[in-house]
Order: C-alpha cells, then sequence, then structure tokens
C-alpha cells in the first residue's frame, strides 16, 4: 500500500517502506514542523477498531489503561503486557461514535488483532486489522491548528480530544513533540481519500514534511517507539508511557504486579534518556547498538537522529546506576547524557552533565 505522498517532488521513502523518509531537505522540514506545520505521511501505521457494546470494559480487562469509563469524542494510550509486566503493543486510542479506534507501530497490528481475538471469548465485541481501508495523517507545528481550521475542519481542543471528520475518520490532538510548541494532530481517513485529504491540509497551507522531520521531533520530546526503543525486557517504568499509557490505580490486567511492585520501590532497572553524540560518524549507529561506560555495557540505543539544532541524539535505555555525567561511547561516537535528564535538585550533577555534552558536541572528547 504504497502511499500516493511519494508522488510528490523530491519524495524519497524510506528504506523498504512506503512512505516517505524526507522531500529533499530533512533538516529544512525539521524546521518547518518546529515553527509552522507541516504534514508527515504516517500511512504505514497499522489501524484496528473495535466494535460492540462490550468493548471498552473488554478492553480495560486487558490493557494497563482505565477504559471502561472512556468517554465519546475522546482518547488516550494504552499497553498490552506479557505476564511478567513487559511491553508487547503499544496503542493509541479514540473512542467515537460507537467504535474504538487504535493506531499502531507499522507491522504490529495483525500479532495485536491475533491477541485480541483470542480474548474475545462470549463477549459482543469484535476487533478488526483495517489497515487497507484507513490511514494516518499527522499535522505538526505550532501552527496545525490554523491550517486545520483554514482547510474547513475541526480543531480537537485538549489533548486526546477526538473530533470526526465530515466523509469519515477523526482528527485527534495529541500531546506535543520537539520543545514542546509542535502540536501534533492526527487524522485518521479512509485510505482512498488519503491523497485528496493531504491537498487539502496543503492547499491550506501545510508544507510536505518526511518522516526523518517528525522522528527528529520526537526524540527531542523523549516520547519512545514501541520496538525501536523498548526491546523484549521494557516495562512501562522505564519510559514515559508510565506515565501517559499507565493507570495506576485501576484493577487487575496481566503485567499488573510487576508495575505496581517497581513503581512502589521507586527505582526501574533502567531509565529512558537524550544521549548526545559526537557525530564524528557519517553512519549513525542502529537502534539496538550498546552503551558503553569504558568496556562495560550499560544500556542501548534507540531512535538515533540528526537534529536540526541540537546535532546527532539518540533515546538510549541506561541502566539506573549510571551517572548523568557518565564518559559514554556508543559504536565509534563519544555520548554524553542530557543535563535536563538529571533530577534537578542534584545542582553539581547537572553543571558537570551540561559541560559533557558541551564536550561531545564540539567535537572536543573523542573516543
Amino acid at each position: 500500500m504504497t502511499s500516493p505522498l511519494l508522488a510528490l517532488p523530491g519524495a524519497v521513502a524510506v528504506e523498504a517502506g512506503t512512505v516517505s523518509a524526507h522531500y529533499g531537505d530533512p533538516l529544512r522540514e525539521q524546521r518547518t514542523l518546529a515553527e509552522s506545520a507541516g504534514l508527515v505521511d504516517r500511512s504505514d501505521r497499522d489501524v484496528l477498531s473495535v466494535t460492540g457494546a462490550d468493548r471498552l470494559g473488554w478492553l480495560h480487562s486487558l490493557t494497563s489503561q482505565h477504559l471502561e469509563r472512556l468517554a465519546d469524542g475522546t482518547g488516550t494510550e494504552a499497553l498490552v503486557l506479557s505476564p511478567n509486566g513487559h511491553v508487547e503493543h503499544h496503542l493509541v486510542l479514540a473512542d467515537l461514535a460507537g467504535t474504538t479506534w487504535a493506531d499502531v507501530e507499522p507491522g504490529t497490528g495483525q500479532g495485536l488483532v491475533t491477541f485480541l481475538q483470542r480474548m474475545v471469548f462470549m463477549l459482543r465485541v469484535e476487533p478488526v486489522l483495517v489497515t487497507g481501508a484507513w490511514a494516518v495523517l499527522s499535522l505538526v507545528g505550532p501552527r496545525a491548528g490554523a491550517v486545520l481550521a483554514a482547510a474547513g475542519l475541526p480543531v480537537p481542543e485538549s489533548p486526546y480530544g477526538v473530533r470526526p471528520l465530515d466523509g469519515g475518520g477523526f482528527a485527534r490532538r495529541m500531546p506535543a513533540i520537539g520543545d514542546g510548541t509542535a502540536d501534533v494532530v492526527d487524522l485518521v481517513v479512509p485510505r482512498s481519500e488519503l491523497g485528496a485529504r493531504a491537498e487539502a491540509l496543503r492547499s491550506a497551507g501545510a508544507l510536505p514534511a518526511g518522516i526523518d522531520a517528525y522522528e527528529a521531533l520526537r526524540v527531542e520530546a523523549r516520547r519512545p517507539r514501541l520496538g525501536v526503543d523498548s526491546d523484549h525486557r521494557t516495562i512501562p517504568n522505564e519510559l514515559e508511557w508510565l506515565r501517559t499509557a499507565v493507570h495506576l490505580d485501576k484493577g487487575c490486567y496481566r503485567g499488573q504486579e510487576t508495575v505496581a511492585r517497581v513503581h512502589n520501590l521507586g527505582r526501574p532497572p533502567r531509565r529512558l534518556v537524550l544521549l548526545h553524540l559526537d557525530g564524528v560518524s557519517e553512519e549513525l549507529p542502529a537502534a539496538g547498538a550498546p552503551v558503553l561506560a569504558g568496556s562495560r555495557e550499560v544500556g542501548r540505543v534507540g531512535t538515533v537522529v540528526r537534529h536540526h539544532e541540537l546535532g546527532v541524539v539518540a533515546l538510549a535505555l541506561v541502566k539506573q546506576s549510571v551517572p548523568a555525567d557518565a564518559a559514554l561511547t556508543v559504536g565509534d561516537s563519544a555520548a554524553a547524557i542530557d543535563p535536563d535528564d538529571v533530577a534537578e535538585e542534584l545542582d553539581e550533577t547537572r553543571a558537570a552533565a551540561r559541560e559533557r555534552v558541551r564536550a561531545v558536541r564540539s567535537g572536543s572528547i573523542s573516543r
């Protein structure tokens, strides 16, 4: 299902993918998302629909989120965990007019719907993979709302607010990315209308931006991706999903014991941080590459990007024992933890981390 947006001038597809990595200038496209409004083709995401009178209570019992009273016209995030509390699926949800929609990472939809179908039993629910019929576009930037209004489309007012679109589908506001000023509105639209919807938004002022630009601002905001910034050992407590996709006061669900125990102890085994890399190597490290402190492996990198202001940065899961000002390496690159990922009360450590980042970015520290 190659996207029609790949026919736009300058489009370069992601490797072995169906959407655009960029349209010729990924750094300029990042600035568009950070300062104006860009249209990002995310139609490679899988989409599921769940209908039936029992759907919310059923999803409530299977996921980490409190869903049994999810109001019509609202959304949220949720996780499906293993019995040991490891993250298996991350869902972005929207409930509208008797249907609960979920969009998930590309390639994970079939596994999720297979699991859900096994859990139906005698309940009035019907989970269906509908990626062939529905697609996701994201309008990103401080002017996203203005572009939607100019296109005659509804503007969700708060994060996870959902508004129906004429002709089918919906608009859902998500938490901002980048430095917190780049608004995100996801549009789930009929796949047959993907090109027409994109053209209407471009006519209203949105500029095309590739997935590379979106990923750079996502990394800056420390928003993880399943299977890239997480691995088979990841528990929600290690990521911001504990805040966005987990309800700590709800009843029993698979994996809850691990989440509750680690939350009560207050110290998950790893933490997600932003790493600055020296950028000496032209080839960026692959997701899963080890983070080293000397010869000792202390973590793994996930998404690695070239950011238009920060340089080469990555999300990384590192052990709790790693000092914030530790001398780290990833492949052939020196690395440093961003000072914003240091507890505020540790002023001296924060200052040391800041100096380490300056040295790495200036190239004065090498592997």
